[in-house]
């Protein structure tokens, strides 16, 4: 590789470590209840950190978008509302059951989700290309279905007094949703090329389109999560909650939403540098990245302690099964 592959390699762990890292800080808020931290969170990264990049970089962006038609905003507006909704589900389902089953969980499908509507929508598409691809996904789902019998022992071992945990086993259907939906995301952002192609035609470089694109999904995914978060204070009566060790935990849904924005930062960056690699070895690389450094910190910061040895083993398979499983479709994309 070339010396600005293998920046893009960095900048693509980078993006990696950020997004594998984001939730951690909602550990650091243990005496708020999930809709104060998600609310925080939602406010800094779906609002504040995007249009801060839009407002520094595409100054004229409300020319963008009555230049924009009425179809395409709809289009990636309703497909930012199922990235939303994902979004959502994904806060639950990892308040629920923790880093490491939620982020492989999640992660394992939303790859799947990823590999298969290429396939299906692509035409054209070579019959090797599909067996690498039906057979990674078929190794995907076997992780998926292992990392999540391999937490099975948390159900035994939950509190009962924790009222505001789900069950485990809502939980992880929490997390398949979240999986499942999380293609919205990148088909939102495919359907907003029709935007970025509108900046580009009014003067605005196309890597500054992008943030453009990006900072429009978002909107939906504050509507969607910010609302849920009130609903539940409201239902709870939990906003009191909010003046508890203020000091500490505020900034700490804020670096959730900084870590989150700058994970898409860096991939973006890193993905461009790869060039054809990009679409492969950077997306191969940004999954099993973020399933590792998520299953590093469950696992460090004692998510794991106390579980029986059989829980550990499994868990391990799986992780490895899911590898396996992202290495494949990473080789499937490569090949026309």
């Amino acid at each position: 590789m070339s010396s600005a592959q293998w920046v893009g390699l960095w900048l693509v762990l980078g993006g990696g470590f950020c997004q594998g890292t984001f939730m951690l800080p909602m550990k650091w808020t243990k005496n708020w209840n999930f809709e104060n931290t998600w609310l925080i969170f939602s406010i800094s990264a779906y609002l504040i950190f995007p249009w801060l990049i839009v407002f520094a970089t595409v100054p004229q962006f409300a020319e963008v978008f009555r230049a924009t038609s009425r179809g395409t905003l709809i289009e990636v507006g309703l497909l930012g509302i199922g990235w939303a909704l994902s979004a959502v589900s994904f806060g639950v389902g990892i308040d629920a059951i923790g880093l490491s089953l939620g982020f492989a969980i999640i992660y394992g499908l939303a790859a799947f989700g990823g590999a298969i509507i290429p396939l299906v929508t692509t035409p054209g598409i070579s019959s090797e290309r599909i067996a690498v691809t039906i057979a990674s996904l078929v190794v995907m789902v076997v992780g998926v279905i292992i990392c999540s019998f391999a937490g099975k022992w948390k159900e035994a071992a939950a509190n009962p007094e924790k009222k505001a945990k789900l069950s485990y086993g809502t939980g992880v259907l929490m997390c398949v949703i979240s999986g499942l939906l999380g293609a919205c995301g990148n088909l939102g952002f495919d359907a907003g090329g029709k935007i970025s192609h509108v900046a580009v035609t009014l003067g605005i470089s196309r890597f500054n389109s992008t943030s453009l694109v990006w900072a429009y999904l978002c909107i939906f995914m504050f509507l969607a999560n910010a609302g849920y978060s009130v609903i539940l204070l409201r239902r709870n009566r939990s906003a009191h909650i909010f003046a508890r060790n203020a000091g500490k935990y505020f900034p700490s849904g804020f670096l959730m939403g900084a870590f989150w924005i700058a994970g898409f930062f860096l991939y973006g960056i890193g993905a461009g540098k790869l060039g054809d690699l990009g679409l492969s070895l950077g997306w191969g690389i940004l999954m099993s990245a973020i399933v590792l450094i998520a299953n590093g910190w469950g696992i460090g910061t004692g998510e794991w302690k106390g579980s029986p040895a059989w829980a550990q083993r499994r868990l391990a398979t799986g992780l490895v099964v899911l590898i396996i499983a992202i290495v494949g479709l990473s080789v499937a994309n490569q090949i026309h």
